[in-house]
């Protein structure tokens, strides 16, 4: 069993590299935006269409996982296997074909995963899930 400030160290470490993983994600999305003709003013801008344009909407899984991520690294009591396990489920239900509640975001991540930063931040956040079962 490990310690929970090293759980809570490794929870940590996994909502960074989501983090960067959602980054590259958006960013994606954002080309694809431009490239549909939409402009953006800038980074007040852009937060507005992520929280408001169907465009966007794809994203927001991702999104709300990482802010209960956050939420549970932040609380006072101790962490649990139970809080890992639940993680892992998470990110399992977001990436699997079988649960259709996230068909729009699993395809939105089809379209961009081929793109090396995509690929290098999945990689990065993946290792550490990994990490996690050990």
């Amino acid at each position: 069993m490990t310690s929970d400030a090293s759980t809570r160290t490794h929870l940590k470490s996994l909502a960074t590299a989501l983090r960067h993983f959602h980054a590259a994600l958006l960013d994606q999305a954002k080309r694809e935006y431009e490239a549909q003709g939409g402009t953006i003013a800038g980074p007040i801008a852009l937060w507005g269409l992520v929280l408001n344009d169907p465009h966007f909407q794809w994203l927001r899984p991702l999104s709300g996982l990482m802010a209960t991520l956050d939420e549970v690294i932040d609380r006072k009591e101790p962490l649990s296997e139970r809080h890992v396990q639940d993680v892992r489920q998470a990110l399992g239900a977001l990436f699997s074909p079988l649960d259709t509640r996230f068909g729009e975001f699993r395809a939105g991540y089809e379209r961009a995963r081929h793109l090396p930063d995509v690929r290098e931040t999945e990689q990065r956040w993946r290792e550490l899930v990994r990490g996690l079962e050990a």
